[in-house]
C-alpha cells in the first residue's frame, strides 16, 4: 500500500484557484446583505420651510433672522416661500437685496415664489396687471434660478423644468431627490393661481397651466421610476382646496390632476402650501386623506423630518428649538 501523501504543489494551486471564487462570492453576498440592510433602513433627515418670513416693520431683517435660526440647524435644505410682503414694492432693487439675503444662508436655500412676489404686484398703487406680473416673474427667474443648483452655502443640485426646450421659461419649477424621496416646487400663486376674470387677459395663466400639468406628470413619472417612497410638493396656493368667492377656480385642473396622480402613486404625497388655512385645518398640522397630505405652512418656520423607518415618512419636528419670526 502506498503511503498517504499530502496534496502536490499543483493540487494546492488548484485548491487556491477554487477557493478564490468562493471568497469573492462570500464578499459579494456580504456586500449585498449590507446594501439590503441599508435599503431597509433609510436615513431620516430634516428640512425647513421659511413661510412668508419677510414680515413686520422690517421685513428684510425678519427674513435674515429666520435664515439665521435655520442656519443653526443641520437641515438637508430649506425652502423659502415668499420674498416680500404685500405692502412692499416689486422693484429690482428689493428683489436684488432679498436674493442676496437668501444666498447668504449656510443651508441650501430653495426659493419658492409667492403671489406677493410677482402675480399680485401693483404698479404705482394701481391694481395688478397681467403685463406687470409677467415682467416681474421674468426678473425673479433671472435672479433666483440662474443655474442647476439651489442658493445658499450647501448648494444642492436640482433639475429644472427649463431644461425641457418646450418649457424653457419655467426655471422656478424644480425637483431634487434625497434618500428615496422626491421634492419639487410648482409655481401656483395663492391669488387663485393668477386667473384673471377679464376675457382675453389670461395668457400667463393658460401657458403656466400647460407647463405645470406637464411638470407634475413628469415629477410623478420620475418618482415612480425611482420607486420613491414619497413626494413633497412646495407651492404658494393650496391646489387641494376649492377656492371661494371667485368666478372661476384657478386650481381646478391642477387639483383634478393631483387627485388622479395620487391614486396611481404607491407612496405618500405631501403638499406644503403657503395659503392661509381655512380654520378646519390649522397651520402647522399635516392633514392626511389617504396617501395625500396637506400642510398649511402659512407664516413662520416649519421643520419636518422625512425618510427613516416610520411608515408615515413625513412628520413635523417638535424636538428642535422652536424659533419664531421676529420683526
Amino acid at each position: 500500500m502506498n503511503p498517504q501523501r499530502g496534496p502536490s504543489g499543483s493540487d494546492r494551486r488548484g485548491q487556491r484557484r477554487h477557493a478564490f471564487p468562493r471568497l469573492l462570492t462570500c464578499a459579494f453576498l456580504l456586500a449585498l446583505a449590507h446594501g439590503s440592510a441599508s435599503l431597509a433602513a433609510p436615513r431620516e433627515f430634516t428640512f425647513g420651510i421659511l413661510a412668508h418670513a419677510a414680515q413686520g416693520p422690517d421685513p428684510e431683517q425678519a427674513l435674515r433672522t429666520a435664515i439665521a435660526d435655520t442656519d443653526d440647524e443641520n437641515h438637508a435644505f430649506v425652502v423659502a416661500s415668499g420674498l416680500k410682503t404685500d405692502k412692499e414694492p416689486c422693484n429690482d432693487a428689493l428683489y436684488e437685496r432679498r436674493a442676496e439675503v437668501l444666498k447668504s444662508a449656510k443651508n441650501g436655500i430653495v426659493p419658492s415664489l409667492a403671489a406677493h412676489d410677482w402675480s399680485a404686484c401693483t404698479t404705482d398703487g394701481a391694481a395688478p396687471s397681467p403685463s406687470s406680473a409677467i415682467g416681474r416673474l421674468a426678473r425673479l427667474r433671472d435672479l433666483l434660478y440662474a443655474d442647476d443648483f439651489s442658493l445658499g452655502g450647501s448648494r444642492i443640485p436640482v433639475v429644472r423644468q427649463s431644461s425641457n426646450v418646450k418649457f424653457r421659461a419655467y426655471a422656478e419649477n424644480m425637483r431634487w431627490e434625497i434618500e428615496g424621496i422626491m421634492f419639487a416646487t410648482v409655481n401656483l400663486p395663492a391669488n387663485n393661481n393668477n386667473f384673471v376674470a377679464d376675457a382675453g387677459r389670461n395668457s400667463e395663466f393658460e401657458d403656466r397651466l400647460v407647463a405645470n400639468r406637464d411638470w407634475l406628470r413628469r415629477v410623478f413619472l420620475h418618482a415612480a421610476k425611482m420607486k420613491a417612497r414619497g413626494i413633497v410638493l412646495f407651492c404658494d396656493g393650496n391646489p387641494l382646496a376649492v377656492q371661494a368667492n371667485v368666478r372661476r377656480d384657478g386650481f381646478t385642473e391642477i387639483r383634478r390632476q393631483l387627485l388622479g396622480l395620487a391614486k396611481e402613486f404607491e407612496g405618500r404625497i405631501l403638499v406644503a402650501h403657503g395659503q392661509a388655512p381655512d380654520g378646519a385645518k390649522p397651520a402647522g398640522t399635516i392633514a392626511w386623506k389617504g396617501n395625500l397630505g396637506e400642510l398649511a405652512a402659512y407664516e413662520g418656520i416649519f421643520r419636518l423630518a422625512a425618510g427613516g423607518t416610520s411608515p408615515g415618512i413625513f412628520r413635523l419636528v417638535t424636538d428642535l428649538p422652536q424659533a419664531t419670526i421676529r420683526p
